[in-house]
C-alpha cells in the first residue's frame, strides 16, 4: 500500500511529527495518559487498519459483527456478552486466540478474506453496567481509524450514545452511523423518520453529516438484508486502498490535534495561575507593611500598660521617700540596709512580677500575630489551586511541592519564634541597656533572668543611690527636707530614663524580630518566585513550539486530504 515516493515522504514526516509531539509533551510534563496517547498514535501507523464497532450493549453489536462477517465468530446474548475488546484479523486457524500486551484485549483470527488488511474491533457497550467495560471502549477510541457507531431502531441515539459520540468528535474520528433492528420499523416513513433523527443528532455532535445506514442483523443472518448490502458497498468504498491509506494517515494526526489543543489549554491555565500567583506575591509586600503597622500600633498600647506599671511604682516610691525621710524616722535612716529592704517591700513590691506578666502578654501577642500572618499567607497559597486543566501535570506537582515548602518554612518559623527566645533577647537587651544607662546594676545579675527581675533590680539600684548617704551621721538636721526634695527629683529623672530605655529596647527588639520574620518569609517565598519566573519563560517557549507543531500538522493534514 505504501509504495510511492510521495507516500513514503508523508509517512516519514508524520512519524517525525508524532515523535516530536511525544517529546514535547514529555518535556512539558503532561499527564501520563496524554503522553501515552501520543506514543500510541505513532504506533498505530505500523498497525493494521482498525475498523472499530461501538455502541450500547443492547444495540446488538456482536450480532452485527457476526452478520457482517457472515460467520458466528462472537458470542451473542440479551445481556452484555462482550466484557473485553476483541480484535478480529484474517488468519488460517478459525477462532485462535492470541495474547496481547493488554489483558483486556483479545486477538482472534478467522479465515475471512474480507478482513485482509483490516482489523475489526468489537468493544464493550458504551453504557455497560461495569464501568471498566466502558473505560475499555473509551480508551480504545483514539486508536480507531474508522468507527461503525451502532444504535438501535427501538431506542435511537440515546443520551449515553450522544456523549460517546462527542468523544469521537473530540478525537476527530471518521464515523459511519449504523441503525440496527430496522426490521422493527413497519413503514418506510418510520425508517426515514429514524434516519433523519439519528442524522440530525450526529450532525449536532460531529459538526458534519455522517453516513447513516439502517440495517437488520437478524434478517441478514436469516437470508439477507437490503441495508446490509448498502453498508457493505459503503465499506468497500471507504476501505479501498487509497481511502484506507488516507484514513490511516489522518487518524494519528487527528489524535495529535487533540493532544496539542489539550496542551495549549493546560498552558493557558498554568499561565493564568502564574499571573494570579505573581499578583499575590506583589501584594504580599503591601500586606507585610500593613502587618508591621498593625504590630507597631499594638505595641504602643502594650507600652502604655508598662508605663502605667512604672507610674504606679513611682507613686509608691514617692510615698516611701515622704514617709521615710523624716525627723521622726531618724532611727530608720541610720540603717541603710534596712531602708533598702523596706523600699523593696513597699515601693518595688510586685513590680517585677507585674512587668513579667505584661511582657509575657506582649510577647504572646507578638508571636500570635506573626503566626496568624504566616497562616494567612500559607492558607491563601494553598487555596490557590490551579484549574483542573493542569491537574496531574508536572507544573501542578512542582507548584504544590513549593507551596508545601513555604508551609514548612512557616511552621519552622512559628516553632522557632517562641516566647522564651524573644523573652531572653528582651531581658538581655534590657540588662545591657540598664547597665549602660544607670551606671551598672547593684550586685550584678546572672544572665537569663526575666525582664521583670532586671527592672526590679534597676529600681533598687538607682533608688539605692538616691537613699545612699542619707544616714543621720552624714546629714545635718536642717538639710533633710532638701534631701527629700532632691530624692523626689532624682527618682523622676531615673524613672524617665528607665521608661525611655525600656521603650527603646522593646521597639528595637520588635523591629529586629520583624526583620527576622520578613527575612524568613522572603527565604520561604523566593523559591516560588523563581519558579513563577522560570515557568513564564517555559510557557513562552512552549507557545512557540506548539505553533510550530501545529503548522507542520496542518500542512500534513492538507496534503493527506488531497489524497482522497
Amino acid at each position: 500500500m505504501l509504495v510511492s515516493a510521495k507516500t513514503q515522504d508523508l509517512l516519514t514526516r508524520e512519524r517525525t511529527l508524532l515523535s516530536d509531539l511525544q517529546a514535547f509533551l514529555e518535556l512539558q510534563g503532561a499527564p501520563p495518559e496524554v503522553v501515552e496517547h501520543a506514543r500510541v498514535a505513532a504506533r498505530t501507523l505500523d498497525e493494521a487498519f482498525l475498523l472499530v464497532v461501538v455502541g450500547e450493549f443492547n444495540a446488538g453489536k456482536s450480532s452485527f459483527v457476526n452478520a457482517l462477517l457472515g460467520a458466528s465468530v462472537l458470542p451473542e446474548g440479551v445481556t452484555p456478552t462482550t466484557d473485553r475488546i476483541y480484535v478480529l484479523v484474517h488468519g488460517e486457524k478459525p477462532g485462535q486466540m492470541e495474547p496481547t500486551r493488554d489483558p483486556f484485549v483479545s486477538r482472534l483470527t478467522y479465515p475471512l478474506p474480507s478482513l485482509e488488511g483490516v482489523a475489526l474491533v468489537d468493544t464493550p457497550g458504551t453504557n455497560a453496567i461495569i464501568r471498566q467495560h466502558q473505560a475499555l471502549t473509551e480508551g480504545f477510541l483514539p486508536r480507531a481509524d474508522l468507527l461503525l457507531f451502532l444504535t438501535s431502531a427501538d431506542r435511537p441515539f440515546t443520551e449515553s450514545e450522544r456523549q460517546f459520540l462527542s468523544l469521537a468528535a473530540r478525537w476527530g474520528r471518521s464515523v459511519i452511523m449504523v441503525v440496527n433492528k430496522a426490521d422493527l420499523l413497519e413503514t418506510p416513513a418510520q425508517k426515514e423518520q429514524v434516519k433523519e433523527f439519528v442524522q440530525a443528532g450526529a450532525r449536532g455532535v460531529l459538526g458534519l453529516t455522517p453516513p447513516v445506514v439502517l440495517i437488520s442483523a437478524r434478517q441478514e443472518q436469516r437470508g439477507g438484508d437490503v441495508g446490509f448490502a448498502a453498508l457493505r458497498a459503503l465499506l468497500q468504498a471507504r476501505l479501498s486502498e487509497g481511502e484506507r491509506m488516507r484514513l490511516k494517515f489522518s487518524s494519528p494526526l487527528n489524535t495529535a490535534s487533540e493532544l496539542l489543543n489539550g496542551e495549549a489549554q493546560r498552558s493557558e491555565a498554568a499561565r493564568t495561575t502564574l499571573m494570579e500567583d505573581q499578583r499575590f506575591l506583589q501584594e504580599l509586600e503591601a500586606q507585610r507593611e500593613h502587618h508591621r503597622e498593625t504590630m507597631l500600633g499594638e505595641l504602643d498600647g502594650q507600652l502604655n500598660r508598662v508605663n502605667r506599671l512604672l507610674a504606679e511604682f513611682e507613686v509608691r516610691a514617692d510615698k516611701f521617700i515622704d514617709d521615710k525621710l523624716r525627723f521622726s524616722n531618724l532611727r530608720g535612716l541610720m540603717n541603710s540596709r534596712e531602708l533598702e529592704e523596706q523600699f523593696r517591700r513597699e515601693a518595688v513590691a510586685d513590680l517585677p512580677e507585674a512587668i513579667d506578666r505584661q511582657f509575657g502578654s506582649m510577647i504572646d501577642r507578638f508571636v500570635e500575630s506573626n503566626m496568624h500572618f504566616w497562616e494567612d499567607v500559607q492558607a491563601f497559597l494553598i487555596r490557590r489551586q490551579p484549574s483542573g486543566e493542569v491537574a496531574r501535570t508536572r507544573f501542578s506537582y512542582d507548584r504544590a511541592s513549593l507551596l508545601e515548602g513555604i508551609a514548612g518554612s512557616a511552621r519552622d518559623h512559628l516553632e522557632n519564634t517562641t516566647e522564651q527566645e524573644l523573652a531572653r533577647r528582651l531581658s538581655k537587651d534590657a540588662e545591657e541597656a540598664m547597665m549602660g544607662a544607670m551606671g551598672g546594676l547593684a550586685g550584678g545579675l546572672i544572665g537569663g533572668v526575666s525582664i521583670g527581675a532586671v527592672i526590679g533590680a534597676t529600681a533598687l539600684d538607682f533608688t539605692g543611690g538616691i537613699l545612699a548617704g542619707l544616714a543621720l551621721g552624714s546629714l545635718g538636721l536642717f538639710v533633710l527636707p532638701n534631701k527629700r526634695l532632691q530624692a523626689h527629683r532624682q527618682l523622676r529623672e531615673k524613672i524617665t530614663q528607665l521608661r525611655e530605655a525600656l521603650e527603646r529596647i522593646v521597639r528595637r527588639e520588635y523591629e529586629r524580630e520583624q526583620e527576622r520574620a520578613d527575612a524568613r518569609l522572603n527565604d520561604a517565598v523566593s523559591p516560588y518566585t523563581r519558579f513563577t519566573q522560570q515557568e513564564q519563560t517555559r510557557l513562552q517557549d512552549a507557545a512557540m513550539r506548539t505553533a510550530d507543531l501545529q503548522t507542520r500538522l496542518n500542512a500534513l493534514k492538507n496534503e493527506i486530504q488531497a489524497l482522497a
